[in-house]
């Protein structure tokens, strides 16, 4: 049973999408309250069911990551049984979520936009890609990694001396879903109005390619591209990764009263009164100067130490922690960051939580990611298929 004061709690997905980004989607909003249909191909299901190591009980670590407040349909589209129960789905749907690349495979399948929209005009159509579904590369195939490279992001990832370096997730399939949830929530507004649907084309490249949004006018205006800095930050300073006495923290000054109370925390008021470092712009042009008597004079004692000082002064700080240590975290644990999700075949696992507070519709985690087609009878029963016709139907294997 859903709850009704869900924000979206009368809205029906239909997610025909695999691996990350589209399932990243679905799964924000089912936490936001809407029905989301998973749909999946009979005996293999979304190919993130085999990513891994780790396995547990058979289930991927990876899949249970982006499947949550989702039911599972399994169905052979490529059956004429299949693609009339998808057309069912689709007559009842708000909002189908897909991520084939190619027109063509829409067409074959029987839902283009323009035949799924003729049938259900207030249908929101979601397609996530590599490359979109217009220009030069319009259906090519891409991946997260291919994202991060030819987006300019890996360029720009990892020290000067070294080669340039993917991000270690996959956050080009993350924004993209973000993208899309953000999209498909304006779309419903829009469609408050004009009563009809429309379709979004979303890709994995553009998506990356806005996480270089700072640097963008810096480019057109100068027509320098920028350079690998490793944890320097290209306009301010000082705004970095530092090594104390015996581990890493990082320092974010982002104005210039920051600096001064910085330079008074740190024991080194000689610093703010050095021209040479009074405004920003002057740190960032003398940056070669400042940043080593910073190096020196930090490594003198161990970070706690530095953090207890910058704290106190209220300056961006922060110890470089492991997976282990974020999630051990007590503010982190005190907002809610982590839930436990009841599982079939794993009694209970844990998992991120949505990081979206809200005061009066939270999330509710209502289904565990879900065993492939377990779900399937449920579904179709609902479309009224008969008992009969859905054994049926599994025999001719369209589910």
């Amino acid at each position: 049973m859903r709850d009704r004061k869900q924000p979206l709690a009368d809205i029906r997905v239909v997610d025909l999408t695999e691996a990350l980004a589209g399932p990243f989607c679905g799964m924000m909003l089912g936490d936001l309250g809407a029905e989301v249909i998973k749909v999946e191909r009979p005996g293999r299901g979304d190919q993130a069911r085999g990513y891994g190591p780790p396995f547990v009980e058979g289930e991927s670590a990876y899949f249970l990551s982006l499947n949550r407040n989702k039911r599972s349909l399994t169905l052979n589209l490529t059956t004429e049984e299949g693609q009339e129960i998808m057309q069912r789905l689709l007559l009842r749907a708000d909002i189908l979520l897909i991520n084939m690349p190619r027109r063509s495979s829409w067409q074959k399948y029987g839902f283009e936009y323009e035949t799924v929209a003729n049938k259900n005009p207030g249908i929101i159509y979601a397609a996530v890609s590599g490359f979109g579904h217009t220009g030069p590369r319009a259906g090519a195939p891409g991946y997260d990694v291919i994202a991060q490279a030819e987006s300019g992001t890996m360029s720009l990832t990892g020290d000067q001396d070294q080669e340039p370096m993917r991000f270690p997730t996959p956050m080009a399939d993350m924004t993209t879903g973000l993208y899309a949830t953000i999209g498909i929530l304006a779309a419903l507004r829009e469609r408050e109005h004009s009563g009809r649907g429309q379709l979004l084309d979303l890709s994995l490249l553009e998506s990356q390619v806005s996480w270089l949004n700072s640097l963008v006018p810096a480019y057109f205006l100068t027509g320098k591209s920028p350079e690998r800095i490793g944890n320097a930050h290209p306009m301010l300073v000082p705004y970095r990764l530092y090594q104390a006495q015996d581990r890493a923290f990082n320092v974010g000054v982002g104005t210039d009263s920051l600096w001064q109370r910085f330079c008074q925390a740190i024991d080194r008021p000689d610093l703010a009164a050095d021209p040479r470092f009074t405004t920003n712009a002057d740190r960032v042009l003398n940056r070669e100067l400042l940043e080593p008597i910073l190096d020196d004079h930090f490594v003198q004692k161990e970070a706690h130490y530095w953090l207890a000082k910058l704290r106190e002064a209220r300056i961006p700080c922060g110890p470089v922690n492991s997976l282990a240590d974020v999630l051990a975290d007590e503010h982190f644990q005190a907002r809610g960051g982590v839930v436990e999700i009841a599982h079939p075949l794993l009694g209970h696992f844990k998992t991120l939580a949505n990081p979206i507070h809200f005061s009066e519709t939270p999330p509710v985690y209502r289904h565990p990611p879900p065993l492939l087609g377990q779900h399937s009878e449920d579904i179709l029963a609902e479309l009224e298929y008969s008992p009969d016709e859905i054994a049926g139907l599994k025999e001719k294997g369209a589910v």
